[in-house]
């Protein structure tokens, strides 16, 4: 096997290894992820859901914050992702704002499903009008909100991302 293939498996199964042992702590779902930059861990992150009573504290979304804050920037299009499983779409959403250059992943979401974790229903709910989405979405104020748009538009020193 190559070195690189190597490194890789190494980067999973510390992925694997961090979704095992915080699942069993107690803090959550049997998620982990770790982000890697020149061959180099610069963060993990585990689900914490449970520990944090907080619904976005996925592994990605964790290992995400962490890398960000370690690197000092929100780029992380030097940076690849090794998780445990298939991101959601929340997590993706992510990935795709954090600019990661690859993703590497262990379970799928077909494997997720079966154990209770099935986000099938938000890729539905994405598909529907906006007006027939379970969770009635209205949109209010739109002139007075466009306002902070305008602004955004006419900032000079704004630094597009």
């Amino acid at each position: 096997m190559r070195n690189t293939e190597a490194r890789q498996e190494e980067f999973m199964r510390e992925a694997i290894s961090l979704s095992i042992e915080k699942m069993r702590e107690g803090y959550g779902g049997p998620f982990g992820a770790v982000i890697v930059r020149n061959g180099v861990i610069v963060s993990r992150g585990y689900n914490k859901v449970l520990h944090t009573h907080d619904p976005t504290a996925h592994a990605e979304m964790e290992a995400i914050r962490a890398a960000t804050q370690a690197l000092g920037t929100h780029d992380l299009s030097d940076c690849e992702m090794y998780a445990s499983s298939q991101p959601c779409p929340m997590c993706l959403g992510a990935i795709y704002w954090a600019r990661l250059s690859k993703v590497y992943f262990g379970n799928r979401h077909e494997d997720a499903a079966r154990i209770g974790f099935d986000d099938s229903f938000i890729y539905e709910e994405l598909e529907k009008p906006i007006d027939q989405r379970r969770i009635p979405m209205v949109q209010l104020l739109p002139e007075e909100a466009r306002k902070a748009f305008e602004a955004w538009e006419q900032k000079e020193d704004k630094q597009p991302y």
